[in-house]
């Protein structure tokens, strides 16, 4: 058998020729391989047979046999004569082999393995992409004479071969197959698979009903996604990590550190990391909840290790790709892990090249072509430790060959779930259900916050359905005094608030100001910077916004922790920005002015002066916003054209009750409870019940566990995210970064990926594609300071919360 090919030639790139396909017998080997190694990874998983992993290895080992035809080898470029299309599916016949060496086993089992085998290429039922048929369109109708005949011809000698391997490999390993090797032929062959292949049309063309969808299409998406993770695993040649990198000492670490410092772990964070089960953290602003949440994590860890035999994953969930990349960095440096923390998130390799490049003198293509391998190790499930959004794990929902190991990898993991609260009602909803579900599949769940509003918690404890610890700092700490509150009439960029400032940055302070949209950000950068600069010099005055090209918001984002980091000597200086200086940088300037938004948006911003509590309770100056409609939405008002009118107005009347006052960060909670017991706040409560609800019954129900959800891949991903662009005067310099790997198209298109925008989704209609270069384009008025300005058929830009920052 070692003319039979499971691959296409592999071209060297050098000019030599192309090697040869890896053997059908070395790919069905390495999955089987790949598949021990998925279930040592994920263990045990509560509430599925206990002959589930036998299952996995028996489908590994048989899933890609039916690409023993010449029509097969010929498409892949190994049998006489050039290659052509064939047209078939090769995991229909391997069928006929689970069928031929699996007759001893039981119906149930033989039944489970053939769909595992079936459906880890394409869905049997749906249609959303006419390219692709499901299986049951493509062959239902076939009599088992026609089905014959679309998999000929094939070699009898190589068939025979190829079941005398399969045989010996599988009771070599253990597995349960046949006594012996039946004496069958080709028609033998497809008449087993044909039997087979009716028997799943029978079992899964029409949709399970409630009760049985919970047990069994759940397991038969696990199931497709164990299995599916074990081909791409072992087509990638990529061993999944083994050593975690949050240790087994992590407590004894972390205490010799803060001892080195003279410090002590907190209270709240002994107490996080003696909690067994989910847990709910609620404590203010650098009261280290992060490492709090890790001594959990690690508890956690051995917890499942002992009940499952697996190796938990640890995802680290934030809402933002700028706070993201933030921990990311900070993790690898914590736990001295820069090759064991991956990150999770749509542009991930644009993250590695970012670190790459900063890291060493070698040339750009060869950085791009290590940014994509580490950003791939993240796609197939490598790490054990992930820093990602949410979004990457709630694509697990669509299920089906794709996305189903999405969940499988998910299961008997720990989540930690940071700054929930800036999640709207919709995805907050779509949040709660996945957190039941993976509660479901072993799950651990941790929600960490400063500003943790009590309709919040009970949220996720109603979502986790099981036992959830409150850890918070005791009675007997003294909340720090870091804040004092003062409100203004004036809008923030009044002439009056311009000239507070400017006193400010006169006495030698350093300044944040914090707009509500971008257009208002660039208007006060440009009337504050020259008196800053003029003052303290080059170097002091940045702004930060989400509508820069990538490579300038990077040297954007370095100039302004070099200002302004937390825990660095305190320089005089000006930060203007949006919301995209709220949930990212670890800064800490002496005071902030900030246009009034939502309760939990302005402590945000609050926390990010005096950060540390080195100084005197800090002023934080909030201005009334202009309370306006946006364009095309109707009469509805919301603050600078961003934020909810009603939310705004509470908070803005909260703040003016405690005018003057130093902010006890212990009274936040009660404040948004306040806001919550609204009847807005009732309101948003019932929207996200109902969100929850109903992405639960849309997604997570699996009645029909091996249909085709592409048509709805799209859509998904268009809730979550904007689109980007590049400048009509960055196109040349965009194509020569697409030759700049000669030979590497995909780390060419990561360089040119640097030219990129971030665009709300509204704007797409602004924007025009370029096929050639395969990317949309703006025409628009930039800055490398400023970033985007007017667009070609709109104003400068305002910035609305929930897009990618």
């Amino acid at each position: 058998m070692t003319d039979l090919r499971a691959k296409s030639p592999t071209p060297t790139g050098n000019g030599q020729p192309a090697l040869p396909g890896e053997l059908l017998t070395s790919h069905l080997e390495n999955t089987l391989r790949a598949a021990r190694h998925v279930q040592a990874r994920v263990g045990r998983i509560p509430g599925l047979p206990d002959a589930f992993w036998t299952w996995v290895a028996l489908a590994a080992l048989f899933h890609d046999t039916g690409k023993l035809p010449r029509g097969f080898q010929q498409m892949i470029g190994n049998a006489p004569g050039p290659p052509r299309v064939w047209g078939e599916r090769h995991e229909v016949l391997s069928l006929g082999f689970v069928g031929l060496l699996l007759g001893e086993l039981p119906v149930d089992e033989r039944r489970w393995i053939a769909a595992a085998v079936a459906g880890h290429h394409r869905a049997f039922t749906g249609g959303g992409d006419a390219r692709k048929l499901p299986l049951f369109t493509q062959y239902g109708a076939d009599g088992p004479a026609e089905f014959a005949m679309r998999f000929h011809p094939a070699s009898q000698d190589r068939f025979r071969l190829l079941m005398l391997w399969l045989h010996t490999t599988a009771r070599t390993n253990g597995l349960p197959v046949d006594t012996a090797v039946p004496p069958a032929d080709l028609g033998e062959l497809t008449r087993h698979a044909h039997q087979l292949f009716e028997e799943l049309m029978d079992r899964w063309a029409y949709p399970l009903d409630f009760e049985e969808a919970e047990s069994t299409g759940m397991l038969a998406v696990l199931l497709l996604g164990a299995v599916t993770m074990a081909d791409h695993l072992s087509s990638a040649h990529a061993p999944l990590h083994q050593r975690h990198p949050l240790p087994t000492d992590y407590h004894a670490r972390l205490v010799g550190r803060l001892a080195a410092k003279g410090h002590t772990l907190r209270p709240q964070q002994e107490t996080a990391g003696d909690t067994h089960g989910h847990m709910l953290l609620r404590s203010w602003t650098a009261s280290g909840k992060t490492e709090g949440s890790l001594l959990w994590a690690r508890t956690q860890i051995d917890d499942l290790a002992d009940h499952t035999g697996g190796t938990p994953r640890v995802f680290y969930i934030l809402p933002y790709l700028a706070s993201i990349n933030a921990m990311t960095d900070r993790l690898r440096e914590e736990l001295r892990a820069p090759l064991g923390i991956g990150v999770a998130h749509s542009r991930a390799a644009s993250y590695h090249l970012a670190r790459s490049l900063d890291s060493c003198d070698q040339d750009r293509a060869a950085a791009a072509g290590k940014a994509h391998s580490r950003a791939a190790a993240t796609k197939n499930f490598l790490e054990l430790l992930r820093v990602g959004t949410p979004y990457q794990l709630l694509r697990g929902a669509l299920a089906g060959p794709v996305h189903s190991s999405i969940l499988l990898d998910s299961a008997n993991s720990v989540f930690i779930m940071d700054e929930l609260h800036a999640f709207d009602a919709r995805r907050l909803g779509m949040i709660l259900a996945m957190m039941r579900l993976w509660t479901r599949t072993g799950g651990r769940v941790a929600v960490l916050s400063a500003t943790l509003p009590t309709v919040l918690a009970e949220l996720a404890s109603e979502a986790l359905k099981q036992p959830v610890t409150l850890v918070e700092p005791p009675p007997t700490v003294a909340a720090p005094a870091r804040h004092r509150i003062h409100t203004r009439l004036a809008h923030l960029t009044d002439e009056v608030s311009l000239a507070e400032i400017r006193d400010r940055l006169t006495e030698g302070r350093s300044v944040l100001v914090i707009a509500n949209n971008v257009k208002d950000a660039i208007f006060l950068y440009e009337a504050l910077a020259p008196l800053c600069t003029q003052l303290h010099g080059e170097g002091s005055a940045h702004l930060l916004h989400s509508r820069y090209r990538r490579m300038d918001r990077s040297t954007i984002e370095a100039g302004i922790l070099k200002r302004f980091e937390a825990g660095r000597p305190r320089l005089p200086g000006l930060l203007v920005g949006t919301q995209a200086l709220e949930v990212s940088l670890n800064i800490d300037l002496d005071l902030c002015h900030t246009s009034a938004a939502d309760l939990e948006a302005l402590l945000q911003r609050f926390g990010r002066t005096n950060r540390l509590g080195a100084l005197p309770a800090a002023p934080v100056i909030v201005h009334q916003p202009a309370y306006a409609p946006r364009r095309g939405a109707g009469s509805t008002l919301w603050a600078d054209g961003v934020y909810e009118e009603e939310p705004s107005r509470l908070a803005w009347n909260i703040l003016t009750r405690h005018e003057g006052e130093t902010v006890d960060e212990r009274m936040t909670t009660a404040w948004l409870d306040q806001v919550y017991a609204s009847a807005w706040g009732r309101q948003w409560h019932t929207a996200v019940k109902s969100h929850q609800r109903d992405f639960e019954e849309a997604f997570l129900s699996f009645e029909l566990p091996f249909d085709d959800r592409s048509a709805l891949a799209e859509s998904f991903d268009a809730q979550f995210d904007g689109t980007e662009a590049i400048l009509a005067s960055d196109c040349d310099a965009y194509a020569a970064a697409l030759e700049e790997a000669a030979g590497s198209p995909s780390n060419g298109r990561l360089l040119a990926d640097e030219y990129l925008i971030p665009m709300p989704h509204w704007a797409g209609s602004l924007t025009r594609y370029e096929r050639q270069l395969k990317v949309r384009v703006v025409d628009a008025d930039y800055d490398p300071v400023l970033g985007l300005r007017a667009v070609s058929g709109l104003p400068q830009q305002t910035y609305h919360p929930g897009e990618v920052l």
